[in-house]
């Protein structure tokens, strides 16, 4: 009898831990608060921060997994709005947790012209809250301001359309800023 308690407690103990990783890590990342720096290798092994990009809007997108299905329709939305990011002085951070390998072969195959970064151990999904279940990031989305501030945080990213709303967003933001 006392074995079957503690395989209860065991499974009751594991549900509530898998739970835990099926809703993704959870965190405190509001509108308005700093965007935690990181240090990612990207496609080509070159390390990113995003301080270095202090002064620039950024979109920190994470998605789950290079050449799946809806990855790859969000990332050519991205690719075939570049220009206006470009011309909106927005750069794009794409994170997941496959290699720089997989990412240089992604960047390759789809013509995307930005950055990949590899969150292999899983430290900055952890800590902007989008550590999903191993070994897949969750879809989720941070419009960063020149100052490092989070402005949006798009938790339910459509992929159709992710790349226009991310635009739309710096456009109304700039404009009420004026």
């Amino acid at each position: 009898m006392r074995r079957l308690k503690q395989t209860g407690l065991l499974i009751v103990v594991g549900i509530v831990i898998m739970s835990g990783s099926l809703l993704g890590s959870q965190n405190s990342l509001k509108e308005g608060d700093l965007a935690p720096d990181f240090s990612l290798p990207d496609q080509d092994g070159v390390s990113h921060s995003l301080s270095d990009y202090s002064g620039r809007k950024v979109l920190v997108y994470f998605y789950p997994k290079d050449d799946t299905p809806g990855c790859t329709k969000e990332a050519c939305g991205l690719r075939d709005d570049f220009e206006d990011y470009q011309a909106a002085d927005i750069v794009i951070l794409g994170i997941s947790y496959d290699s720089p390998e997989s990412h240089d072969q992604f960047r390759e195959k789809y013509n995307l012209p930005f950055t990949l970064l590899s969150d292999g151990k899983k430290e900055v999904a952890a800590s902007y809250g989008t550590k999903g279940i191993y070994p897949l990031a969750i879809r989720r989305s941070f419009l960063i301001d020149e100052e490092g501030r989070i402005l949006k945080i798009i938790k339910d990213v459509d992929i159709t359309t992710h790349s226009q709303d991310v635009l739309e967003f710096f456009r109304e933001a700039a404009s009420q800023s004026q």
